[in-house]
């Protein structure tokens, strides 16, 4: 058996209460930011590290549940810890509708007559956090818009090429339980998600605490930044550089392979997909306060990350269990502590 062995580092309170001097800057960066979530977005503590684990990673998250949980919530939320206000990120949001049309999300060349000169209008996903509003409901030649600059950061119009300010993350939302006038996303698109997350219904305790003072309204209203875009860019670049074992590194190689000759998919991952969860769990590791990768951030986090990529020949399986499956057999022999 494998053992990595490394300095663990207590949550922030229990090294306030230790004396103990505090996270490093980057870590507590992280930590802020789901700290920060949480007085919104009540009991999906979870939910909300691996959302930061996204962010953080550079990825995009494709959030699916269903309708009223919170969704939209979530993104104007971030956008509001990271730097919000004036001279923090620009927030966009695109409500997708099927009379969308491709240059209403990526901008367009308009003739001046003054100037005798075409002027560039931006569209709305040059902005540092795009929120794509029920993305499934607008057609696959709207969506495809998309393709572009969430893989490379740019966006061409004509001969000219534009780019977003950094940092910059999408954050799609679709409704799961309604097909009338949706368009399924293609593998391409979901291929440069990072992950596909689920909010899910709240706990007795946190709707409790929901019906008593609307978070959505009243408290995102006061919520203030925890942290600026410089400090956010450097908790980024810092998950970058978190410590992976190489046998963990070929764990998620092994991973990834054995969705390519499993019975049960006809579609595989992508060898994007396994740089998604190696650095996914970089930023897990850094937001849980961590300087290195463990077997068990690998483990939780192989099905938001998989899952959605893969096709499966039975429509009726369950694609993130097997991935959980194909997970725990790898990392059977590997431990972290």
């Amino acid at each position: 058996m494998l053992e990595v062995k490394a300095p663990d580092l207590p949550s922030p309170p229990a090294r306030e209460a230790a004396g103990v001097s505090p996270l490093p800057a980057p870590m507590a960066t992280a930590a802020a930011l789901v700290e920060g979530a949480s007085r919104i977005i009540r009991g999906k503590r979870e939910f909300l590290e691996f959302l930061s684990a996204a962010i953080l990673a550079e990825g995009h998250v494709l959030i699916e549940d269903n309708p009223g949980l919170g969704k939209t919530t979530v993104a104007k939320t971030f956008a509001k810890l990271i730097g919000g206000g004036r001279k923090g990120l620009i927030f966009k949001r695109i409500q997708f509708t099927p009379d969308l049309l491709p240059y209403d999300i990526t901008g367009v060349d308009v003739f001046d007559p003054k100037t005798r000169r075409f002027r560039f209008i931006p569209g709305p996903v040059l902005a540092n956090i795009v929120l794509a509003d029920e993305i499934n409901r607008t057609t696959p030649t709207v969506q495809s818009a998309l393709l572009e600059v969430m893989a490379e950061r740019q966006v061409t119009i004509g001969a000219v090429t534009h780019r977003p300010p950094e940092p910059f993350f999408v954050i799609a939302t679709e409704n799961p339980i309604e097909s009338e006038g949706t368009f399924p996303l293609p593998a391409a698109q979901l291929d440069r998600f990072m992950m596909r997350l689920s909010l899910g219904y709240p706990s007795r305790e946190a709707e409790i605490s929901i019906l008593d003072d609307n978070p959505a309204e009243k408290a995102l209203a006061r919520l203030e930044s925890v942290c600026t875009p410089g400090e956010f860019m450097a908790a980024r670049e810092a998950a970058a550089k978190v410590f992976c074992h190489p046998a963990l590194k070929e764990a998620v190689a092994d991973m990834v392979r054995d969705t390519r000759i499993h019975r049960a998919f006809i579609l595989g991952a992508s060898p994007r997909a396994g740089l998604h969860l190696l650095e996914a769990a970089r930023a897990l590791a850094l937001v849980r306060g961590r300087a290195y990768v463990t077997d068990e951030d690998l483990s939780v986090l192989a099905a938001p990350v998989l899952a959605h990529r893969l096709r499966l020949r039975d429509p009726r399986g369950q694609a993130a269990k097997l991935i959980r499956e194909i997970c725990l057999a790898r990392l059977e022999g590997i431990k972290t502590v």
